[in-house]
C-alpha cells in the first residue's frame, strides 16, 4: 500500500487526544453532578437516557473520523492495469566515432555538433522509438531501441572518439549492425517507418557496403545520410586529456598532417540507393531541420501496446466508511422508549 497524502496521517495522532478530551468532560460533568445535585434528580430529568447508544454514538464519530483522515491521505492498494498504445517509426541512429569527427571546421567539432543535432532530434521525437549504433571500424550498439529518451541522451552524452578501438571508418560495420538491432525487435512485423539515419563526414577506408545496403533495403528500412564537415578540408586537433590544451595535430604514419575533408557522393550514393535522402552541415549554424520535417510525414506505426500496472485508488471506500460511520452516529437514539 502507498499513499498519495501522506500528511494527513499524521492527524491521527490528535484523536487520542480528542477521546481524552470527551472523556475529561464527561468526568467533570459527572463529578459536578454528584457534588450539587441527588442522581435521582436527573434520572427522573433523563428518563429513557440510554448512555450505551450514546457510547456508541461517540465511537461511530471518531470512526468516522478516522476513516475520513485514511481517505484524505490517498491509500493505493493492489494494482490497476490499462492498455497505453504508441504509434510511431522505428529509428536507429547511426554515428561516426573516426578520429576524423574531431575536426573543427564545424563548430566546436563535428563531433560535439553532431551530438548536439541528435538531441534537437530526440526532443522532437513523440512515442518514436529509437536506438543509437557507434561506429568506425567496427560497429557497436551503444543504446538498443527504446522509448526512454532520457537514457539514449545519457548513452549519447558518453559517446567519444577515444572509445572506439580503430580509427578508420566502415560503413560495412554500421549497416550490418544495424540490420541486426531490427530485427531484434519484437514488433518488427507493424507497419511503422523503419529508419537508419547515418551521421558521418564521408570518408570510408572499409569493405564494399553494397550488400548490406542491399539487405536493409529488403527489409524495408530506409537509410538517410547526414554529411558534417567542409569540403575545403582541414586538420585534426589532438588536445591534452588532463589540460585540454593544444598539443598538435593527428598524423599519419609518414609523419605527414592529416587532412580530412566532408565527402560527399559516397553518403549520397547510400542514400539514394535505399529510398533515402542526403543532408548535409556544413557550418556550425546549419541543422538537421529538414531531416526533423521528413521524420514527420513518414508513415507511423503502432508498434507497442503494452499494459501499464499501478497502484489503484482506494480513497472513495474509506470516505464512504467515514459517511457510513457519520450517518449512523445522528441516527442512533441516545434515549429509549420506556413502556
Amino acid at each position: 500500500m502507498i499513499w498519495e497524502d501522506p500528511i494527513y496521517l499524521w492527524l491521527l495522532f490528535l484523536l487520542p487526544a480528542l477521546i481524552f478530551g470527551i472523556w475529561l468532560k464527561n468526568r467533570s460533568i459527572k463529578k459536578i453532578q454528584e457534588k450539587y445535585f441527588d442522581k435521582s434528580v436527573f434520572e427522573g430529568l433523563r428518563k429513557g437516557y440510554w448512555s450505551t447508544g450514546t457510547a456508541i454514538k461517540t465511537i461511530l464519530f471518531i470512526s468516522g473520523l478516522v476513516f475520513i483522515l485514511v481517505a484524505l491521505a490517498g491509500p493505493k492498494i493492489g494494482t490497476e492495469v490499462r492498455e497505453v498504445k504508441r504509434r510511431g517509426i522505428d529509428m536507429l541512429i547511426a554515428l561516426d566515432l573516426s578520429a576524423s569527427m574531431n575536426a573543427e571546421d564545424v563548430r566546436p567539432s563535428r563531433l560535439e555538433k553532431a551530438k548536439f543535432e541528435i538531441n534537437r532530434l530526440i526532443e522532437r521525437l513523440k512515442g518514436d522509438r529509437v536506438g543509437l549504433v557507434v561506429f568506425t571500424g567496427e560497429a557497436y550498439l551503444q543504446s538498443p531501441m527504446t522509448l526512454d529518451y532520457s537514457a539514449l541522451r545519457l548513452f549519447l552524452e558518453i559517446v567519444d572518439t577515444d572509445q572506439m578501438p580503430s580509427s578508420a571508418t566502415d560503413f560495412k560495420a554500421a549497416m550490418e549492425t544495424a540490420l541486426s538491432a531490427f530485427q531484434s525487435l519484437e514488433e518488427n512485423s507493424t507497419e511503422a517507418s523503419k529508419v537508419l539515419l547515418i551521421i558521418s563526414d564521408g570518408e570510408d577506408h572499409g569493405q564494399s557496403y553494397d550488400e548490406a545496403l542491399t539487405e536493409l533495403t529488403e527489409n524495408s528500412i530506409a537509410v538517410y545520410t547526414l554529411g558534417i564537415g567542409s569540403t575545403e578540408g582541414t586538420t585534426i586537433p589532438l588536445y591534452e586529456d588532463q589540460t585540454g590544451q593544444l598539443i598538435g595535430y593527428k598524423r599519419d604514419r609518414d609523419g605527414k598532417v592529416v587532412t580530412t575533408s566532408l565527402q560527399r557522393d559516397a553518403l549520397r550514393q547510400i542514400a539514394s540507393k535505399s529510398n533515402g535522402n542526403y543532408y548535409e552541415i556544413e557550418r556550425g549554424n546549419d541543422g538537421i531541420d529538414a531531416f526533423l520535417a521528413r521524420v514527420d510525414e513518414l508513415e507511423k506505426g503502432e508498434f507497442s501496446s503494452q499494459e501499464y500496472a499501478d497502484f489503484k485508488n482506494q480513497y472513495q471506500w474509506m470516505a464512504a466508511l467515514g459517511l457510513v460511520c457519520f450517518v449512523c452516529s445522528v441516527m442512533i437514539p441516545g434515549y429509549k422508549k420506556k413502556n
